[in-house]
């Protein structure tokens, strides 16, 4: 009688179409995200491409649509929760003629015979197993998931959203500064100042976020020149608290503590950067001649160090190379031929790490143009996730922060990566003939210093040493550069 019912009932959701959408894989190696926001409430009729809900990685923060026209009849995460991917979103009921594409339906995923029992009067299907410390999702259909959201949309990176909970701050009322909007940490901040004193909650002292705490970032959010100040000043101290890791912070923590596994090889490097200062100078002003738009075409530095880590790459192919293992467990290296090179980008969501594909078969020009793009894309949060994939190495501006000497991190995904430190004035010997004789003096020169981490398991110092002296090479005589290339 029971599987009857349940036969019954999984004819009926056949019959009305009722699927379940999946959160899609939205990053190399994110296997969850933060519920930001829900566009969408049970009963609301959805198009394809209308915005369902916003989610966080730790990487970036993504709107996801919707593939079909129908009604949502079920959420399965309030705002906060963790999302896990591959697992359902939001239950649709299809329009009679959305054709269901092959999707996943909720009638076809029936239980076994044996895990329903006979006593039981209900068909009901089996409840999936939730990780510790993931709000369970409701079963009531009628509950509004969007916490009373108004028609007007509220964007904020979840950074922002930690400081208003922790401010006790509504972000339906706090007019964004940023850009189509957006608000940004300082809007909150000047928010709890202008409260009335009455309504003001006691607060404690913000936790540091540890996403600004690792190897390289290059800024793209402040000026290089100067470091501005956070609102602390609006922040009082109190107790001490135990709070939960953001998901940017529970992704770090997983991957920096598998990074402790990976013995890594330091080597510090000065580069002279007159020469490149010449030619980066010279190439500027042959762009500015020739574009109706010189902003747009300047080129910065980032760029000559991008393709020289390439050139360099060609030459020592075992530093763009991964550690992967066969069936058996055993460790193999994995030569990619794609030079895609990640930079670190420090967005108001947070460190991302977006990488530049190809950049073997790319011109200085078209890097820069891709570097433009991925930054005003980090900018304004809509950072892709084909992006953030496929990275093979990465280079990081710490310079645009400020800081000399560094020991980035590995990834598990990568045997090297690179951190450029700021760019300073200072004394240097230089031979020179005064009458036909060699006299030593000392000139100022432009220096900054390149700081790389190897996998010690798989690149061996000496490797790790020529492919630095490779890149100072390439930097500090460009017509080198500008020879390589193909």
């Amino acid at each position: 009688m029971a599987k009857l019912s349940h036969d019954l009932f999984a004819a009926y959701l056949l019959c009305e179409k009722l699927i379940s959408y999946n959160l899609a894989d939205i990053g190399e190696g994110i296997t969850e995200c933060e519920i930001i926001q829900w566009f969408v409430k049970p009963g609301d009729k959805v198009a394809q491409f209308d915005k369902i809900c916003e989610v966080a990685s730790d990487k970036a923060t993504v709107e996801i649509t919707s593939r079909y026209d129908g009604t949502i009849k079920k959420i399965h995460y309030n705002d906060n929760d963790i999302a896990l991917v591959g697992k359902p979103l939001v239950d649709i009921q299809l329009d009679n003629n959305e054709p269901d594409s092959g999707a996943p339906n909720l009638a076809t995923e029936t239980a076994p015979e044996n895990s329903i029992s006979s006593t039981d009067s209900d068909p009901t299907f089996p409840e999936p197993s939730i990780p510790h410390g993931i709000t369970a999702p409701t079963d009531n259909p009628e509950t509004d998931h969007s916490r009373d959201r108004t028609n007007d949309v509220v964007y904020a990176t979840p950074a922002v959203r930690r400081v208003a909970r922790e401010h006790s701050v509504d972000l339906k009322f706090v007019s964004g500064s940023g850009k189509g909007g957006r608000i940004l940490k300082e809007d909150v901040y000047r928010h709890v100042k202008e409260k009335p004193a009455s309504s003001k909650a006691p607060t404690t002292s913000s936790p540091v976020d540890s996403s600004k705490q690792h190897f390289v970032q290059a800024n793209t959010s402040e000026s290089s020149a100067t470091a501005r100040l956070s609102g602390a000043s609006a922040v009082v101290t109190g107790e001490d608290r135990v709070v939960p890791l953001q998901p940017i912070q529970r992704v770090m923590f997983k991957s920096m503590t598998e990074s402790l596994g990976i013995p890594h090889f330091r080597f510090k490097d000065e580069i002279e950067l007159d020469a490149l200062i010449k030619a980066r100078q010279r190439i500027n002003e042959h762009l500015n001649q020739a574009s109706p738009n010189p902003d747009a075409a300047k080129l910065s530095y980032m760029p000559f160090f991008i393709k020289a880590a390439s050139l360099a790459l060609s030459k020592y192919p075992i530093l763009n190379a991964r550690v992967v293992s066969d069936d058996g467990g055993q460790p193999k290296l994995l030569y990619r031929a794609a030079h895609n090179i990640g930079v670190a980008m420090d967005t108001p969501g947070g460190l991302i790490v977006p990488n530049v594909k190809n950049v073997q078969t790319k011109s200085l020009i078209e890097i820069a143009e891709e570097l433009r793009r991925l930054v005003e894309m980090g900018k304004s949060g809509s950072i892709s996730g084909a992006a953030l994939k496929g990275g093979t190495f990465t280079l990081s501006n710490v310079g645009m922060i400020g800081g000399t000497y560094l020991s980035p991190v590995l990834v598990s995904s990568e045997v090297c990566i690179g951190a450029i430190g700021k760019t300073q004035r200072l004394p240097r010997f230089e031979t020179t003939l005064v009458d036909g004789k060699p006299v030593e003096q000392v000139v100022p020169k432009h220096i900054l210093v390149t700081s790389w981490s190897a996998d010690h398991r798989v690149v061996d110092g000496a490797t790790m040493a020529r492919f630095a002296t490779l890149y100072k090479q390439l930097i500090e005589y460009p017509e080198l550069m500008l020879a390589n290339m193909k």
